[in-house]
Parts: structure tokens; sequence; C-alpha cells
């Protein structure tokens, strides 16, 4: 089995180079800056422990991948760009490949069954952050992740089992579960913070603007019929398995979306976390003005390129009070 990791960012590059360094043969998939600096001095991974540069091969399109039976691909794209890469994808690889969604929001996977039999989806639970061209940081040790599978909608195969064991011997915890589809969609409600942390700062995802997309997203699924997997399955499963370390004396500083608008990306994949609350709410007939703001202000910053946090929660109150 090998694995072709396309998207080699902080989930990407964390998981491909955990895999690499646990003896698995591994492909590296990413563009500008950042393949560029991979392919001329490897891919540095950092973690509480130091830090190890990785001669992984690495290429910038799937066209100069020598796909066969035995590739399996894992998608560690924003979901802004999954459609795209998955076109790619297919033009070029096995119909039969499996493909696994290491991806937050819950569009990937049936978007890739689209074009692929064999999808599988990974509630991702990572902390981790890129930055520069070049450098990833896994800011959990000695448990880097927790990448529990299944297969997409349901159930358990032979690969779903060959997989989780790939990634339980390289440094996460992982299981084969037969209901993914409820656990991505917890993840989803996990991720509708992120847009606070790109509007208000990271502080405030731990305070009642955070709480109250999370609320307004739970009570969104209810009214759409969807039942996620619970907070307390989540808190269980989690239990103290993630350490959230300093990196170099650092800590974590925000996640994806955050490291997104940092980074200077063009793009922030909000549409498809609190988007997706707030597509469910119009066509269910459930308002949800906290989502729906901090999709707008998230959005408005990417495109403008902004800095995050630059909406104190005391103007995002008023705002959200305002209608505006």
């Amino acid at each position: 089995m090998r694995f072709v990791v396309y998207g080699a960012g902080a989930i990407g590059g964390v998981v491909g180079s955990r895999l690499f360094q646990h003896g698995h043969d591994v492909v590296l998939l990413a563009r500008g800056p950042h393949y560029e600096a991979m392919r001329s001095r490897g891919l540095r991974i950092r973690d509480p422990e130091g830090e190890q540069v990785l001669s992984i091969p690495v290429f910038d399109h799937p066209a100069a991948v020598r796909w066969g039976a035995d590739d399996v691909a894992l998608i560690a794209v924003k979901s802004q760009h999954s459609s795209n890469v998955l076109t790619e994808l297919a033009a070029v690889a096995p119909p039969t490949i499996p493909v696994v969604c290491l991806q937050n929001g819950v569009s990937n996977e049936p978007e890739a069954l689209r074009r692929f039999a064999n999808v599988y989806g990974v509630p991702v639970a990572c902390p981790t952050v890129h930055l520069e061209p070049g450098v990833v940081q896994a800011h959990s040790f000695p448990v880097t992740g927790i990448l529990d599978i299944g297969k997409f909608p349901a159930g358990v195969d032979d690969t779903t089992r060959e997989l989780a064991s790939a990634f339980g011997a390289s440094t996460f915890d992982s299981r084969a579960i037969g209901d993914v589809a409820r656990w991505k969609w917890r993840k989803l409600v996990l991720n509708l913070g992120n847009a606070v942390e790109v509007v208000c700062g990271p502080p405030a995802r731990q305070g009642p603007i955070g709480e109250r997309a999370m609320a307004e997203g739970e009570a969104c699924l209810a009214a759409a019929g969807i039942e996620p997997a619970s907070r307390d399955e989540d808190r269980i499963r989690r239990g103290d398995l993630l350490t959230w370390s300093p990196v170099n004396g650092r800590p974590r500083p925000g996640g994806s979306s955050w490291q997104s608008l940092t980074r200077g990306a063009p793009d922030i994949e909000t549409d498809y976390l609190n988007g997706e609350i707030v597509r469910l709410g119009r066509m269910h007939g459930f308002p949800t003005p906290v989502n729906e703001l901090l999709q707008r202000l998230a959005t408005h910053l990417s495109f403008v390129g902004g800095t995050p946090g630059s909406t104190s929660p005391g103007e995002f109150e008023a705002l959200l009070s305002s209608g505006q």
C-alpha cells in the first residue's frame, strides 16, 4: 500500500510525515512555494520533541504520479478545492483506488463518490500548523492525533481496517467505525469555531460567540433531522489522548482557517463549515443569524486579505443585534 497525500499542508503534511517515518511508502502532492520548498529542501516536521527533515517524494500534479492498484489517495485539501482536485485525480488514477477524505466539512465524501467507488471519511482531530513553505508542526505528542475512519456513507470493510491499522502504527489513535457520517457532522459543529477565530481572534472561540455558533448549529441540525455524534460521545472518544503541547516554545496559534488567512491564502473554507449550517437553515426554515454573520465577515476578511481578529467580540455582538 502506497499513500499519495493530495494537499501536504498542516494535516496532509503531518499525516504523510508520520506514515513515512513509520516505514510506509508515501508520495506528497502540493503546489506553489510549499511544493518548491519540499522539492528542494525536504519537508521539515516539528513537534514538541524537536524537528526532522524528511526526503519524501513530492509532485505538483497528480499526472506526475505513476498510479497503481495498491495506491491510496489521502485528500487533505480544503473543501473549496475538492471538486477541482477530485476531477484532476479521476483523470489519471484508477477508479477503484480508495479515496480517503482527511477534511473538515461534510461535502467532500459525496463529491468523491461522483468519481470514485471506494470513498472513506475521517473526522480528523489533530492539532497541526502550517504557516511557512516546507514546514509543518504537530502539537500533540506522543499521540499525534485521532484518525477514526469509516467507509462512506456507512460501513467497515477490509480496507477500513487496514487503513486504521496503518494510522494506528504511525502515532495516531485510529479505529474503524461504521457510522462515520455521524462523526463528520459532530466535527462540523466543532469547526464552526474556526470562523470565530478568523473574525474575533482565537481566544473568542472558547467564549460566548463560539458557544452560540455551536449551539445554533446543533439546533439547526436537529431541525433538519440530522443526528450527529453527541458532545458526550466526542468527549469520551477524545479522552486525554491529545496534549496540545508547545512547539519551539510556542503554543498552537490558531485553527486551520486562522492559519489560511494568516498565510495569505486567497480563500478559506467557511462556506463549507458555517455555510453548511446556513444552507440547512434556509432549506428548513430555521434561522442561523450567528453563523450567517460569521460566514459573511470571515469571507470578507479572506477576500480583502484582512487580519484575523479584526472584529472585537463586542463589535460582533453589536452587528448581530443590529441585524447587519
